[in-house]
Parts: structure tokens; sequence; C-alpha cells
């Protein structure tokens, strides 16, 4: 890993220091299957407001955002460009439709932005409505100086490491743990490499382990933990806590 964080830091000081912008690709073709079925969970409200035009209005009230790029389910695309529209939403660039897995899903978002002028690309979770522009900026220029950074936040608990029996074998160093969300920002041309070159891309739970399997080093940026995915009847509930929580402090 050493010999990447040289590459690393080579490759930046040959680019200079590039502008902290980048095109979004926001994901937002689940099944919603823990949700229970019945309607997307990108439509549901979330203290009145639709999952998904939480997130779109963080992102286009977002400075370091040129456009957005929507990844939905076939079903879905009619509703939610409805939903962009009456939202406002002026960033919007394509909506496309999603693959089979989440990767395939993420690959046809940054087909859409070939031949642009796009260098970094801001893949993000439709369901994480409570990221906030703050976030996604902070993150934005992280990956304009590394290439590549994520939204984390650093576990608080004490960590097992557990054998496939069930018992515990040791335990992690907890200064060392992070939990990934979402935005993952990632140069463009870095990313569609790291695609070309992966094992398995179309199974990958997330974006970072692309660049892991290079390896590339990712700057991790904290964001927080309520950067919260919505994905169980119980998460809207927590989300309109953090809401009221968080309009209660301004």
């Amino acid at each position: 890993m050493g010999l990447a964080y040289k590459i690393a830091d080579v490759i930046r000081a040959a680019g200079g220091k590039p502008p902290a912008k980048a095109a979004a690709i926001i994901v937002a073709a689940g099944s919603s299957t823990r949700m229970g079925g019945g309607i997307s969970k990108q439509l549901m409200n979330v203290a009145g407001i639709p999952v998904l035009a939480r997130t779109l209005l963080a992102f286009e009230k977002c400075e370091a955002i040129e456009q957005i790029v929507l990844v939905v389910r076939e079903s879905d695309a009619a509703a939610i460009k409805a939903l962009a529209a009456q939202y406002k939403i002026t960033k919007l660039f394509a909506t496309v439709k999603g693959g089979s897995t989440r990767a395939l899903s993420v690959e046809a978002g940054v087909a859409a932005l070939s031949g642009t002028h796009v260098r970094l690309i801001a893949i993000h979770d439709g369901a994480r409505c409570l990221v906030t522009p703050k976030m996604i900026e902070r993150v934005v220029r992280a990956a304009a100086r590394y290439r590549a950074a994520t939204a984390a936040y650093p576990v608080t608990d004490t960590v097992k490491q557990v054998n496939a029996r069930g018992f515990i074998e040791k335990t992690i160093d907890r200064r060392t743990v992070w939990h990934a969300t979402t935005p993952q920002v990632f140069d463009k041309t870095l990313y569609i490499s790291a695609w070309r070159t992966g094992r398995k891309q179309e199974l990958l739970t997330d974006d970072n382990q692309l660049l892991e399997q290079m390896p590339f080093p990712i700057k991790v940026v904290d964001c927080g933990r309520v950067n919260l995915k919505i994905t169980e009847p119980s998460d809207i509930a927590f989300a309109e806590f953090i809401l009221n929580q968080r309009e209660g402090a301004e």
C-alpha cells in the first residue's frame, strides 16, 4: 500500500489543483424489499417531503455539484421525473435505467456522462436523504485533492472479529475502523480504469471497493452518523427525529 500512496502523491503533484466540481450519480434503483414492498422508498415521505426529493435538493443546493444523473427503476421513472420537476431540480442532466445490481446501476450512471467535461463523479445513495450540501462539498473538495474520497464516520463500539461458527476470535482496533457512507467521490478517469481492471465488479456493495482492488488510497471524510440510509420503516421515524433536531438548532 505504501507504493500506492507514493503514486497518488506523484499524480496529485503533476496534475496541480483541480476545481472542486463534480457530477452527481444518484442511485435510486433499489427494490425497497426491506421496506415491505409496495411504493418505492424513494417516494415515501420524510417529514412531508419524499426521500428522493430531499436527496436531490441537497445536491441541487451544493455549489460543488454541476449536474445530476439519476439512476432509477424503469417502473419509477415517470414518477421520479415528475418529482424532479416539482422540486425544481435544474441540475438534472439525465435519468437512466438501473442495472440488476447496485454496481451495474452506477456503471449506467457513469456511462451517461461519457463525452462530457466532468472530471469528478460523486456517487450517492438516493435513500440517504439527510445528506447536506456542506457534507457533499467537503467530500468533493477532498476528492479534488486526493482523486478519491468517501463520506464516513468512525466506529465507536468495541468491534469483534467472529469465526464461521459464531465465536469471537479477536478484538479489532476500533481506531482503524470506519463506517462508509455516501457520497463517494472519484476522479472519473480513475474510476473507469478501476472498473475495467476490477474483479467481480457487479457484486461490489460500494464503490470504494473498486479502488481498494487496485489498490488506490481513498481519503475518509467524517460526515457524522446522522447521514443515514432509509432502509427499513423504523428509519423514517429516526430520520424525522434528526430533521427536527437539525431544524431546532438552526
